[in-house]
């Protein structure tokens, strides 16, 4: 997406970064949870730089 959390998060649990992205639109989709989780993570990856 935009702040590069798919690529990371990607990277550290060994998934495509297109998975990831797939996961967070169903996310956002289905629960409304995606964009909280996307920042939340955006964070953490700018914490543990």
């Amino acid at each position: 997406m935009i702040l590069g959390v798919s690529g990371w998060l990607g990277n550290k649990i060994g998934m495509q970064e297109s998975h990831v992205r797939i996961a967070f639109v169903l996310a956002f989709l289905l629960a409304g949870l995606g964009l909280g989780i996307y920042l939340i993570l955006w964070i953490v990856k700018l914490l543990s730089n």
